[in-house]
């Protein structure tokens, strides 16, 4: 009883510590930038106080922004984690199963359609969000659907499981140019400022989409988290204790599409957190989901927060897009993934 209360309580302490540093850089996030902020300035803007430039930059640019970090990487990392659970993969994200290339797809499409277009400046207007996420979970669902037919049809190795889900990604990469070749100037250039991954071209009528849809996903997977951990064991264990293993894993799979759909929808393709994150905290605190599920969100924002920060005062006033820097830190570590896995 002892052992099992230590193995509660370090878990929760770490997920209070998360939190924490989520703050910290939560904070930090908002005063950096090409307009200094001081913590007095933050704290004014937040009350209704104090300039009204500094207001401006923090309810119109920053805070929208940095909501917006906390939603997506923690979507992100949980789609992620579960995908590695359902699938029995630790090789599986987003990312490298094709889905985020598949929501990408459809999102261009629906550009292509009249959902939304750029300025002259980079930024990216939706006319209509809804239509741009059904399009883009329309798509992840496909490269999903696909890896769980074959799956179920034949089973193969974690291995191959990634290769399909690089040939997918070839597929609608391919798929995306062809749609980006028809296109007219304008429609093109939203598409290419559209794949660069970018956390500042959300509002609060998308962050409120993220944020809902994230919740309710998020609690059904905490709900399920035992199934998940009896699906990890081996199905046939999983189907001895009553869980129907086959209508959890859709609707698991299902579910962590929609949340990669969703962010790819409103900030482009931002790789290797869905990775990056559930890997960290498996390492650290093994595979019970009732406790990865939580971490590895907290996390997933921490990182992509993080990375956009960096991305915004690294060459400051010019701001880079966050998934080039997520991709400069994720491809190592999935190169070291691969290399491990070989060995063991």
């Amino acid at each position: 009883m002892v052992i099992y209360k230590n193995y509660v309580a370090r878990r929760i302490l770490t997920i209070l510590f998360l939190s924490f540093l989520l703050v910290l850089v939560g904070i930090y996030s908002l005063s950096h930038g090409g307009y200094s902020l001081s913590l007095k300035d933050i704290i004014g803007a937040f009350l209704g106080k104090g300039d009204r430039k500094a207001q401006l930059v923090i309810w119109s640019v920053r805070f929208p922004r940095v909501v917006t970090g906390i939603l997506v990487g923690a979507s992100l990392a949980v789609s992620g984690a579960v995908m590695q659970g359902v699938l029995k993969n630790p090789l599986a994200s987003p990312f490298t199963t094709g889905t985020s290339h598949g929501a990408m797809f459809g999102a261009s499409l629906a550009i292509a359609l009249g959902a939304g277009y750029s300025e002259s400046t980079g930024s990216v207007t939706l006319n209509n969000p809804y239509t741009i996420a059904l399009f883009a979970f329309l798509g992840a669902m496909s490269s999903s659907l696909v890896i769980l037919l074959i799956g179920k049809l034949k089973e193969i190795t974690p291995e191959a499981i990634v290769l399909m889900g690089v040939a997918m990604g070839s597929l609608f990469t391919a798929a995306t140019t062809l749609i980006q070749y028809f296109a007219d100037d304008l429609e093109l250039a939203t598409m290419v400022y559209w794949s660069f991954g970018d956390l500042g071209r959300t509002t609060w009528r998308e962050n409120l989409i993220l944020l809902v849809i994230f919740l309710t996903v998020f609690a059904y997977f905490l709900w399920k988290a035992w199934d998940i951990n009896a699906m990890v064991v081996g199905d046939e264990i999983a189907k001895s204790t009553g869980i129907e293993v086959e209508k959890v894993r859709l609707i698991l799979v299902v579910l962590s599409t929609l949340l990669t759909a969703i962010s790819v929808a409103f900030v482009g393709i931002i790789g290797f957190i869905g990775l990056l994150a559930p890997h960290m905290m498996r390492i650290l605190f093994g595979e019970d989901y009732r406790f990865l599920i939580p971490l590895s969100a907290l996390c997933g924002s921490v990182l992509l927060l993080s990375a956009d920060t960096v991305a915004r005062v690294l060459l400051s006033p010019t701001v880079l897009p966050v998934g080039i820097v997520t991709s400069f830190l994720g491809a190592p570590l999935f190169i070291y993934l691969l290399l491990h896995g070989e060995e063991r």
